[in-house]
This record gives structure tokens, C-alpha cells and sequence, in this order.
């Protein structure tokens, strides 16, 4: 009977497992996690786990898990990969067979070195243990200090101060949101933040972080002591790599993968935030990405193809973050565009277009209250995999439907 591994019990993982059975696989399927949870979502991290204190959302319980015949180790990794032999060793001293092996070891929280998260002030979010103990902090109050003006950062600040702490933000760059967020939409984000209080610093630079047995102080270039009783630094991730790499796999910003997530070992695959690969709808430039939706949907496409299905990645990069009552939804890559058309769908709400020099769709960025910018951005991602050229006067024009341009 042939068995397949799968190295990651996270979102990415999870799904990857279930989807064998979904398309068939009946042979062993053994799934391997680090953490002794259950497989769970981690976007709720730094929203709602943060703000109600709820518990792991799981992707399945034990019982589904048990039904579907799917063995879960938790509580354990896979330490080595042996190729030769196609078995892994795991941090229990056991050995695993495999036919085929998927690796969706995920990212790690990338650390200041002149800040390492100590598990007490300093600390980071990746796993609902941290979001456990930085809640601890969220009280009123309390003063919170974040390293780091992305998506993490930035959920994290708008809970705490749901909670009543006070927050600093502190952000090297001289905005919020640099990687992949138009300036117009940044800053429609810094003001939500800083009418909600939050102390947002741009174009700082740190030259120390001592941590005390009552606070943490943190001593900018120009001389400012910034106090709190919590530091969460919050500067983006790094994948984890190191047992793909031990192994001889090729390395590229991630593991690297073909089009169908193969890995440079025909019986290996990799897929989710620890991998990086050839993004076809933008020329085969390779992308890592970093979202829920990209992890659930590697995971399905990785299982079909572990099975032979030789399916290509086709989907369009898509994004979400829910900030206060604002939500900003991204779809596609904006890499190259020459042209941005903007579209006000209400006072509050607007979708920017990002076109090539062809006038081809490669992105669209949208924020708004609620859900007024979610269908349009859904219709956009369409748009964006058809490789439309819409008229760009069309676009900026709220009463011709997004459908109308899809149908043309």
C-alpha cells in the first residue's frame, strides 16, 4: 500500500491531507506537526484570538481526522529526510516510509537580533501560544509597544487597542504597508490608526532595546525612550527551509517548486508559505506568498498532484486584512504596472487598478468599511486571470459593472 507523509500540520498541510482522500488516495496518509494543537487557522491570531480570547480555530477535530483515516502526529517533527531510502526521521526517534512526501513546514517569525523574543516582554506572534500570552499584556492601561508596520503589526495594534492599551507603532520605513500596498490605501490605514490613538512612528531608527523586570525601553536614534510593558516585534517572516535544504533540495526565497509544487526531487513536493515557485499568469516570475488562501489552495493542488494529476498553479495571488471596520482585499501582483486607475464605490471605498504598459490588468487594491469592496476585487481577480485589457475609463466608472467587463 503506498504511504504518503506530509511534513507541516498547519493550515497548508491539513488541507493537503484531507484533499488526498477528497480525490481518492486511499493508502496511508500520516500527517506530521510540531506543535501539539491540532491543525488550526492562524489568521484569527492577531484579530480574534487577540479580542474575545477564543480558542484555536481548528481546521478539523479528531474524530474527522480518525474517519478519514488520516494518522496525525502531533507534538513531534520530521527531523531529517532520508532520499535514498524515501523514509524521514522524526524528533521521537521513529522512522516514516513514504512513497511521496509533501513538505509544508510553513514560516517562522523573523526576529530582531538586537531584541530575541525572550517569552516574556519581547515577544513575537506566530503560534495561538503567543497570542495567548501577548493578550496577557491587552489590558487597560497597559502600554504596547509593536516593531513593524505590516499586516501583523497593524492587526495586532487595532486589538490592542479594542482591549484599551495603549500602542506605539514603530515603523523604519517611511510608511506603513510598503510591500505591496499603494501609498493611497497606506494611508487611508495610518489615519484609521491614528484616530483610533494609536502612536504611529514612521522612519524611526532604534538604537537600543534593553528589557527590564517591569518594562521593556526602547532608545531611538534621536534620543526618545519609548517605555511599554509589552514589545511585540512584528518584521515579517522567513521560511523554513532547514530540512529541505539538509536534504540537497534546491533553495530559491523558499523551497523551490515547478508549476505542479515538485521540488527538485521527483517524490518530494512543498507548498504553503515555506515555498517559493513559477507564477504562469505573470511570465513564470518566481513568487512566495504568504496568505490563508494560498496555503488551502497548495494544499489541494499538491495533493492532486502527488497523485498524478500534473495540475499547473493557475490561481491569481489574493489578499485580505481586517483592520477596526476596514477591510483592504489585494488581488494579483502590481509588479510592472505603469498605470493606476482609481474607482470610488462610496466616501469610504475605492479600488485602485493597476495596469502594464499593454494595458493589460496585473492587480487591484480596494479598502472600505465592511464588505463594500469584496465583490468588485473578486470580480478583478476574474479579470486579472483572463488576462483582460479593460478600457481604463471603464474602470474609473462605478456604473459600469466589473461583470459587464468580464462578459465583453
Amino acid at each position: 500500500m503506498p504511504s504518503f507523509v506530509i511534513a507541516g500540520a498547519g493550515e497548508c498541510g491539513a488541507r493537503a491531507a484531507f484533499a488526498l482522500r477528497e480525490r481518492g488516495f486511499d493508502g496511508a496518509v500520516t500527517l506530521v506537526g510540531t506543535e501539539t494543537l491540532l491543525p488550526y487557522e492562524r489568521p484569527p491570531l492577531s484579530k480574534d484570538a487577540i479580542v474575545s480570547g477564543a480558542g484555536p480555530k481548528f481546521v478539523a477535530d479528531a474524530a474527522r481526522f480518525e474517519e478519514q483515516g488520516i494518522l496525525i502526529i502531533i507534538g513531534a517533527s520530521v527531523t531529517a529526510i532520508e532520499r535514498a531510502g524515501r523514509s524521514v526521521a522524526l524528533s521521537d526517534g521513529s522512522r516514516l516510509r513514504y512513497d511521496k512526501l509533501l513538505l509544508a513546514t510553513g514560516a517562522s517569525a523573523r526576529e530582531l537580533p538586537a531584541a530575541p523574543c525572550s517569552d516574556d516582554r519581547i515577544r513575537v506572534l506566530r503560534t495561538h501560544g503567543d497570542a495567548v500570552a501577548i493578550r496577557s499584556h491587552l489590558a487597560e492601561g497597559n502600554r504596547i509597544a509593536i516593531i513593524g508596520g505590516g499586516f501583523i503589526g497593524l492587526e495586532l495594534a487595532a486589538s490592542a487597542r479594542k482591549l484599551g492599551a495603549s500602542v506605539t507603532l514603530l515603523e523604519g520605513l517611511t510608511r506603513v504597508l510598503t510591500r505591496g500596498v499603494p501609498a493611497e490605501i497606506a494611508e487611508v490605514v495610518s489615519n484609521r490608526h491614528r484616530g483610533a490613538g494609536v502612536d504611529l512612528l514612521c522612519g524611526i531608527k532604534i538604537a537600543a532595546i534593553e528589557e527590564r523586570p517591569s518594562e521593556v525601553r526602547i532608545t531611538l536614534k534621536d534620543r526618545r525612550v519609548i517605555a511599554a510593558d509589552l514589545l511585540v516585534v512584528g518584521i515579517g517572516s522567513v521560511p523554513n527551509v532547514a530540512l529541505a535544504d539538509a536534504a540537497g533540495l534546491a533553495i530559491d526565497n523558499g523551497i523551490a517548486v515547478d508549476q505542479h509544487l515538485r521540488t527538485s526531487d521527483p517524490d518530494i513536493f512543498a507548498a504553503g508559505d515555506c515555498c517559493s515557485f513559477p507564477l504562469g499568469l505573470y511570465g513564470g516570475r518566481r513568487v512566495r506568498l504568504e496568505s490563508w488562501r494560498n496555503a488551502y489552495e497548495q494544499g489541494a493542488l499538491a495533493a492532486a498532484n502527488m497523485i498524478g494529476a500534473e495540475e499547473p498553479i493557475s490561481a491569481a495571488p489574493w489578499f485580505w486584512s481586517d483592520q477596526y471596520d476596514l477591510t483592504l482585499q489585494i488581488a494579483g501582483l502590481a509588479e510592472g504596472a505603469v498605470t493606476t486607475v482609481r474607482r470610488d464605490l462610496s466616501a469610504e471605498a475605492f479600488i485602485l487598478f493597476h495596469l502594464d504598459g499593454e494595458g493589460r490588468l496585473l492587480a487591484a487594491s480596494g479598502i472600505g468599511p465592511g464588505n463594500t469592496i469584496a465583490r468588485d476585487i473578486r470580480l478583478a481577480e476574474m479579470l486579472i486571470a483572463a488576462d483582460r485589457h479593460p478600457d481604463p475609463a471603464a474602470l474609473a466608472a462605478p456604473e459600469i459593472k466589473l461583470k459587464q467587463l468580464l462578459a465583453a
